[in-house]
């Protein structure tokens, strides 16, 4: 059996609770093989001191949300409590649902918006396994925050690329099968901005402090707008 369609038979059977309708449970199965990198990661930031009175946001991702959250936690000071929840795991790995049910069991609190992306990591996933596992990835999403609304941020480009990965090529399509995915919601499209500012790389891959400002900024702005409509509803 290839690694493929162990893959998609596991992500099968996880999303299964959901096709029923069993919103509290949720089934680890560890029939699907994880491709761990080098160095694996988890970084998670919470308020230091949560606001009863005001809605909680999740930011979603990677490294380049890891940079930009501190702008999007500055320019929500006062409108909300901004959490963090980002690591290497990428989407197709059985882990990651894993993750996201566990920080949520953790943190203990109801999101408003959740604003994510993943695909940065990853690349011994094949694009195929990418979208195999995307729709778990939102179930487990959704899980987590039934009654937030969402907000996909696209992959952004990179300077320099490598095999087998990331390449621009393999982050366009990556971007490409998200948003089959997430026609329904809101996106920040992180790519078509960050596209634009090739001087304002730190290194291959990330972004210098004045980049990842402009980032925080671009998605701050959709988070305050997905948190005005909620509070219209």
């Amino acid at each position: 059996m290839t690694r493929t369609l162990q893959l998609k038979i596991a992500l099968a059977v996880i999303a299964l609770p959901f096709a029923l309708g069993a919103q509290s449970l949720f089934v680890p199965v560890a029939a699907a093989q994880s491709t761990p990198e080098e160095i694996e990661w988890t970084w998670d930031v919470r308020p230091p001191q949560r606001d009863a009175s005001l809605p909680n946001v999740l930011l979603v991702g990677d490294s380049i949300t890891r940079n930009y959250f501190p702008e999007v936690t500055r320019q929500l000071k006062g409108i909300a409590n901004v959490y963090l929840m980002a690591n290497s795991i990428c989407v197709g790995d059985p882990r990651l649902p894993e993750e996201l049910i566990s920080f949520a069991k953790m943190e203990g609190v109801p999101f408003r918006v959740v604003h994510f992306n993943n695909g940065m990591h990853g690349w011994d996933y094949s694009e195929t396994e990418y979208k195999a596992g995307f729709a778990t990835y939102l179930s487990a999403l959704r899980q987590i925050a039934p009654d937030a609304a969402f907000i996909w941020a696209t992959t952004t480009p990179v300077r320099k690329e490598k095999e087998p990965g990331p390449t621009n090529a393999r982050i366009n399509a990556r971007n490409e099968i998200a948003l089959t995915f997430v026609h329904d919601m809101a996106v920040d499209d992180q790519h078509a901005l960050m596209a634009k500012h090739a001087d304002l790389y730190h290194d291959d891959v990330h972004f210098n402090d004045e980049g990842s400002n402009m980032a925080g900024d671009a998605a701050a702005q959709t988070i305050r707008h997905a948190l005005i409509e909620s509070h219209s509803k």
